[in-house]
């Protein structure tokens, strides 16, 4: 018999792409979405229509901080695991509010966790992000970089791996933290890079570059990083661990902006721009240990991920 699985943020972009996988897999899943105005409420609902189709699949909507709610789910829906990807996403709007990111992804968290001890569930996968790093000279390592982020939103989640560890160490349930690098793909948040320059470029609006356009990414595909989470779910590991996933193959933003160019016939009309702060100029991700725990293999080069991106855009509404 197939697991049941909550996923908390689970209509976002990467939260809707795992529910897929899981329900195809014949997994009980249940999303649990608070749909925030961090962007419109309808797109996350689109998100999962293909999802919702399955009877496999439950949405319920509520916030991870209200513990009633949460509380309720847990005891109803009795979950052997739990992907915690909800959070205030977003590293310069945190610079902005950084009140609401800690409030929303560290006593979010020090909720959802707290109900799992509870409701005895054995697993948490949880969302960390490349932004816990910093700024970086070559990979970045989990047990030998250290962790020096410049944003609230790289704080909030640096607080949310203690959190996660505290509880794992102290009767808690197993966690697993996944520290995701610049991920991308169908459905990818409107505010993030590929999906606003491509919005841009089509429509022949003016594109803004930061720095001097040689910035290094490690732009990871969605199905490489739900290959990722699944083998986090799958794995037998006791206590707490954390694992990059990335690449491990940074692409220059320049290069980016030309796939991007050359997959819409249209030329973008650059304005370079200073670089903003919170924004470190590399991420790379060192993915030997998830390789060698986990059996991670990201499979899509920046070449195929662009391409399928495009198909998903040009097939949009609009």
């Amino acid at each position: 018999m197939s697991e049941a699985v909550l996923i908390t943020g689970g209509a976002g972009f990467i939260g809707s792409h795992l529910a897929e996988r899981l329900v195809e897999k014949g997994h009980q899943v249940v999303c649990l979405d608070n749909f925030d105005d961090y962007y419109p409420a309808e797109v996350k609902r689109g998100n999962l229509q293909s999802a919702l189709s399955s009877p496999c699949l439950r949405l319920v909507e509520a916030d991870i901080r209200d513990q009633g709610a949460l509380r309720a789910v847990l005891a109803r829906e009795k979950p052997q695991a739990i992907v915690h990807l909800a959070a205030r996403a977003g590293v310069r709007p945190s610079l902005l509010d950084p009140e609401l990111y800690l409030d929303v992804n560290v006593r979010g968290t020090l909720s959802l966790l707290a109900a799992a001890r509870e409701f005895e569930v054995p697993r948490v996968v949880f969302a960390s992000s490349s932004s816990v790093y910093g700024l970086i000279e070559g990979m970045a390592r989990e047990n030998g970089t250290s962790c020096h982020p410049l944003s609230p939103y790289g704080a909030s989640k640096v607080a949310g791996e203690a959190l996660c560890s505290a509880y794992a160490e102290t009767g808690g349930p197993s966690v697993t933290a996944l520290r995701f690098f610049t991920v991308y793909g169908p459905r990818q948040r409107p505010d993030m890079a590929i999906d606003r320059f491509t919005r841009l470029i089509a429509s022949g609006q003016e594109v803004s570059v930061h720095g001097d356009g040689h910035s290094l990414r490690d732009y990871t595909f969605i199905s490489d990083i739900v290959d990722g989470i699944e083998a986090a779910l799958g794995a037998s590991l006791p206590g707490y661990n954390v694992f990059n996933l990335g690449r491990g193959q940074p692409a220059v933003l320049l290069d980016v902006i030309r796939l991007i160019e050359e997959g819409l016939e249209a030329k973008a009309k650059l304005r370079f721009v200073p670089q903003p702060p919170g924004e470190p100029p590399l991420t790379h991700a060192d993915i030997g240990k998830a390789g060698a725990l986990l059996g991670y293999r990201p499979s899509v080069s920046i070449e195929e991920g662009i391409a399928c991106y495009l198909r998903w855009f040009k097939g949009q509404p609009g």
